[in-house]
């Protein structure tokens, strides 16, 4: 059985300051980009998960529009976004989720354990027996995206 996640593990606080350095080490090193804080009611057109399990069970899910895919991988392979193909918004997203949820998971009882990202056009995935612990929205180059943190619910 996991353990229940509380704030001293992680708190939207934390979530913040893990995407903010990684989007600032991989997408903006020259501080052009930052993630801008927004609401938004834009459907997702890709999201990309990770599954924690262990001590702590849950996922960490990054949703965005395909712009904003378009311009991560674009920026992650040193390409321009007309250049950039499915396959490369798919590959940099599912990184994305990868690198957050590993920062994600250093914040979470141990031992903990990430599987291989999932990715989904659309807003396609659904996490059963779970609860939403956390879940902050960004703008970043005028594109929405979300991170949320899902618990498996043991109660």
């Amino acid at each position: 059985m996991s353990a229940a996640l509380t704030s001293d593990w992680l708190t939207s606080v934390d979530l913040q300051e893990i995407a903010e350095r990684v989007w600032s080490s991989y997408l903006d090193p020259d501080g052009a980009s930052p993630l801008e804080p927004g609401r938004h009611d834009a459907d997702p057109e890709m999201t990309a998960s990770i599954s924690v399990t262990g001590a702590w069970d849950g996922h960490i899910v990054i949703s965005c529009t395909s712009q904003a895919a378009t311009h991560m991988a674009a920026t992650m392979l040193g390409l321009a976004d007309d250049e950039i193909g499915l396959d490369d918004m798919v590959d940099t997203t599912g990184e994305m989720a990868n690198v957050v949820g590993g920062n994600v998971k250093n914040r979470l009882p141990q031992p903990s354990m990430l599987s291989l990202p999932q990715v989904v056009l659309g807003a396609g995935l659904r996490f059963p027996a779970t609860r939403q612990v956390c879940s902050l929205t960004w703008f970043w180059r005028g594109e929405p995206v979300r991170i949320t943190v899902w618990q498996f619910d043991i109660g």
